[in-house]
C-alpha cells in the first residue's frame, strides 16, 4: 500500500504580520504617517524613526512623544483543493501598537532615542486553520480507498484544526544628528531588536470513513491493520497447506488434477479455490492454475497484507492528536546612517537601515510535529532598506510630501516555504507615497495620502501562511496644537491589497487548482508630541 504521510510537515510557521511597509517591516511608525503617508523628509519628532538627520532642524529643547495605533487585519485564502471549507479565514489584531520618541536638541546637535514594533506587533488567529493543514488529511480519502477490500471504506474525513500566533520585533533606536552647515545635515545611529514569535495550535479529533459514518481516523486504521493481520496469517495458512503437495511433486498440476487423484478432498479444494477468490483471482484462472502459482499467490498476498497491516499501524500513530506550544526569541542589531539637505522650501531626508541579521531560539513546552525542537534554532534576518522623501511648501500653508523606500529583500536568505519550495525573490519591493498637509490656520492642519507598494516576491514565494501582495494605500487625519508645547496627531488609513494566486499540480485525482490570497488592514492612529523645555 502506499505510505501515507499524516504528520503535518511545516505548518506551524509564522505568518508574517508587517502592517505598513515591506515583508517583515513595518514602516507605520508614528499617527503623523498614517495621517499622510508620506515621511521621509519629515522634521518633526517623529523624524527620530523617518529621517533623523533632519532633527536638527527643531528649535533647542528637549522633546518626548507617544503614538498608538489599533490595527485590525483580515486575511482570506480561498482553495479549490477539496477541502471541507472553500474559504479560511485569519484575524489579525493588534489593540495596542505603541510608539515612543525621544530628542535633545542643541545648537548644531540633536540626540535621539525611538522605540516601536518595526516588525509584527499583532497576533493572528484562524479558527479553521489553513488549507495547508487540512489538505494533509484531505489526502487520505484516495489513498485510502484499497481499504474497502477490507471492510473499512475511507471515503470522508473530519478534523478540528486551530492556531494562533504572535509576533513582535521590538525596535530600540539610539543616535546622534550633526548639522555640518546650513544645508547639510548627518546622522550615525543603530536599532537594537530583541523579537519574540510564539505558536500556539492544534490539529485533532482526526476522523476517517463512510460519509455520514466518520469514527476516530486513528481507531479506524488500527482496525483495518488487525484485519490486514488476519488476512496475512490466513493466507500465509493456504500457503503452506499447498506445501505438501509441492514436496510430493504434485506441483505442476491443477487442482481439479489433485483431487481426481485422490491427493485432496473436494471439501479441500473448495477451501481452497475460495480463499484464491477472495484474493481476486477468477475462477476461469483457477481453473488451470498449476498448485506452485497457487501457493505463490498465497505467499505474495500474505506478504502484501503484512506490508498494509504494517503501514496502516504506522499511520495510525500519525493520526494522533498534535499541539503545539513554543516561544522564539532572539535579538538583532541594525546600523543606520542618514543625511538632510535643505534647500529654501525644498527639504529632503535620506536614509540607509542595514540588513539586520536576527537568530530566534526556541523555548518550547509541547511540539507533537518535531518541528521546534527545544532550544533549536532558526533565521528571521531583516532586509536592508534604502528610503527617501522630499517635502515642498507650494504655499505658506501648504506643503506636499513624497517619499520612496526600497527594501533589499533579494539579499536576504527567506528559507522554503511550507510546501518546501524556495522562497525566492524577483525584484526588491518597493513603496512609493504621496501626501499633502493644509494649515486651516496656526493650530490646526489637515492632511491627506497615498502609497503605492509593488512586492517583488515570486509565485513560488507565495503560501497561504506567508504571502506578500501588491497593496494600495489612502490615509487622512489632522494635526493640532493645543498649544506652544503640546500637539496632537490623529490619523487613519485603509489598506487595499490585491489578491495573489498560487498555482498546484498534484497526481490524480487532484490534478490541477489554485490558491487566492487576499487581505485587508484598517488602522487608526493618534499620538502626542511634548516640548519639555
Amino acid at each position: 500500500m502506499k505510505k501515507i504521510a499524516v504528520l503535518i510537515t511545516g505548518t506551524f510557521l509564522l505568518m508574517n504580520t508587517a502592517f505598513a511597509g515591506g515583508i517583515l517591516t513595518n514602516t507605520n511608525q508614528s499617527a503623523q504617517f498614517a495621517r499622510i503617508l508620506s515621511r521621509n523628509a519629515s522634521t518633526d519628532l517623529d523624524a527620530v524613526y523617518f529621517n533623523p538627520a533632519g532633527l536638527t532642524q527643531l528649535e533647542n529643547g528637549f522633546y518626548f512623544g507617544l503614538h498608538n495605533q489599533t490595527i485590525s487585519q483580515t486575511k482570506t485564502i480561498s482553495s479549490e483543493f477539496p477541502l471541507k471549507y472553500s474559504e479560511y479565514i485569519g484575524k489579525v489584531s493588534a489593540p495596542v501598537f505603541p510608539t515612543a520618541f525621544a530628542v535633545y536638541k542643541l545648537d548644531n546637535w540633536a540626540f535621539s532615542a525611538g522605540f516601536g514594533p518595526n516588525g509584527g506587533g499583532g497576533s493572528a488567529k484562524y479558527d479553521k486553520g489553513l488549507p495547508s493543514f487540512e489538505k494533509q488529511i484531505a489526502r487520505l480519502v484516495p489513498a485510502l480507498s484499497g481499504l474497502s477490500a477490507l471492510g473499512y471504506p475511507v471515503a470522508d474525513y473530519g478534523v478540528d484544526i486551530s492556531f494562533e500566533g504572535t509576533s513582535v520585533f521590538w525596535g530600540i533606536q539610539l543616535g546622534a544628528t550633526y548639522k555640518i552647515n546650513d544645508i547639510l545635515s548627518v546622522y550615525g545611529g543603530a536599532r537594537y531588536m530583541p523579537s519574540t514569535n510564539t505558536y500556539n495550535g492544534y490539529i485533532k479529533n482526526i476522523q476517517l470513513g463512510p460519509k455520514g459514518a466518520l469514527v476516530n481516523g486513528k481507531t479506524y486504521l488500527m482496525g483495518a491493520a488487525t484485519v490486514a493481520t488476519a488476512k496475512a496469517q490466513a493466507t500465509a495458512a493456504g500457503a503452506a497447506s499447498l506445501q505438501p503437495l509441492v514436496a510430493a511433486g504434485a506441483g505442476g498440476y491443477t487442482l481439479a488434477q489433485v483431487e481426481g487423484a485422490g491427493y485432496i478432498t473436494a471439501a479441500q479444494r473448495a477451501q481452497i479455490e475460495g480463499g484464491l477468490l477472495q484474493l481476486g483471482v477468477t475462477q476461469t484462472q483457477i481453473n488451470v492454475m498449476p498448485i506452485t502459482a497457487a501457493q505463490s499467490t498465497y505467499s505474495t498476498a500474505s506478504a502484501t497484507l503484512s506490508a498494509t497491516a504494517s503501514q496502516l499501524n504506522a499511520n495510525s500513530a500519525g493520526l494522533a492528536d498534535k499541539n503545539v506550544d513554543t516561544k522564539q526569541t532572539g535579538t538583532g542589531i541594525t546600523p543606520i546612517i542618514g543625511f538632510d539637505i535643505k534647500l529654501d522650501k525644498l527639504n529632503i531626508g535620506l536614509k540607509y537601515e542595514h540588513k539586520t541579521t536576527l537568530k530566534l531560539t526556541n523555548a518550547t513546552t509541547v511540539d507533537d510535529t518535531g518541528l521546534f525542537p527545544h532550544k533549536g534554532t532558526s533565521n528571521s534576518d531583516l532586509p536592508a532598506i534604502i528610503a527617501g522623501g522630499a517635502d515642498y511648501k507650494i504655499l505658506s500653508n501648504l506643503k506636499i510630501s513624497g517619499s520612496f523606500d526600497i527594501y533589499l529583500d533579494k539579499n536576504v536568505n527567506w528559507g522554503k516555504n511550507i510546501y518546501l519550495q524556495n522562497r525566492t525573490i524577483d525584484k526588491n519591493y518597493v513603496e512609493l507615497a504621496l501626501g499633502l498637509e493644509y494649515n486651516l490656520n496656526d493650530k490646526f492642519a489637515i492632511s491627506a495620502g497615498y502609497l503605492n507598494s509593488n512586492t517583488g516576491v515570486s509565485e513560488q514565494y507565495q503560501s497561504d501562511f506567508s504571502y506578500s501582495n501588491d497593496s494600495y494605500t489612502a490615509g487622512l487625519g489632522f494635526q493640532w496644537n493645543l498649544n506652544k508645547k503640546l500637539v496632537l496627531d490623529a490619523g487613519m488609513m485603509l489598506t487595499t491589497y490585491k489578491d495573489a494566486n498560487k498555482s498546484f499540480t498534484e497526481p490524480a485525482p487532484f490534478g490541477t487548482y489554485s490558491e487566492t490570497y487576499g487581505k485587508d488592514t484598517f488602522t487608526f492612529a493618534f499620538g502626542l508630541g511634548y516640548k519639555i523645555f
